[in-house]
């Protein structure tokens, strides 16, 4: 399975001729959507989900298929029967040859003032997770996490001890657009130090690596 970085928090993965998009945001460059032919969606955040944008993906290819949750799903109205599905917490399915497994409710908390929304990760063919905006830790063992790195609600304590708790042997940067390079070098500096079992590294966006 190869898995290309694209802006922000999004990855495409691609096997067997297959192509698997998550989270194509407005951070997200367009072609990561070039081709693909499903999408999974964490939640509704306009940082992970563009509706336009996908909408436009799915014009584009009658056969584009979408699994998120009920709110993204609901904004995904009118693209034909069969075409969006949802999905939350214990679902497992597959697409396009991928198997999927569904963990985890809610996004992780902004601010007390701030009503939180859902958020769904998934995991793929057991060996990678993607956790959206949430440090949900997945009930099977991955071999790649997606760490997020920075976002209004986390910080590096919290994004070390998340990648310790999850326990893949890899870590690949996730949601680090709002990162400037010392901010960057900050966190792999953290993650390095104090979470040594773990082999940390951030993918430039384009930048592709080949999982097992």
């Amino acid at each position: 399975m190869r898995l290309t970085k694209f802006g922000h928090a999004c990855v495409r993965l691609e096997k067997g001729g297959r192509t698997l998009v998550l989270d194509p945001g407005a951070f997200t460059e367009a072609e990561a959507l070039d081709g693909a032919d499903a999408v999974l969606v964490t939640h509704e955040h306009f940082d992970h989900f563009e509706e336009a944008r996908l909408r436009a993906a799915a014009e584009a290819n009658p056969a584009l298929r979408v699994w998120t949750n009920g709110a993204v799903a609901d904004q995904l109205t009118g693209l034909g029967e069969g075409r969006v599905h949802r999905v939350g917490h214990g679902d497992a399915f597959t697409v396009e040859g991928f198997e999927i497994q569904v963990y985890g409710e809610w996004h992780a908390q902004i601010h007390p003032d701030i009503p939180r929304v859902g958020n769904i990760g998934f995991t793929v063919d057991g060996e990678l997770f993607h956790p959206g905006d949430a440090l949900t830790v997945p009930e099977q063992e991955v071999g790649t996490l997606l760490l997020p790195v920075h976002a209004p609600w986390s910080k590096t304590a919290e994004v070390v001890d998340y990648a310790r708790a999850v326990g893949a042997a890899r870590a690949l940067a996730l949601h680090d657009a709002m990162l400037s390079d010392i901010g960057l070098a900050g966190i792999e500096r953290f993650v390095g130090m104090l979470a040594k079992d773990v082999d940390y590294r951030r993918l430039t966006s384009g930048e592709s690596v080949e999982l097992s």
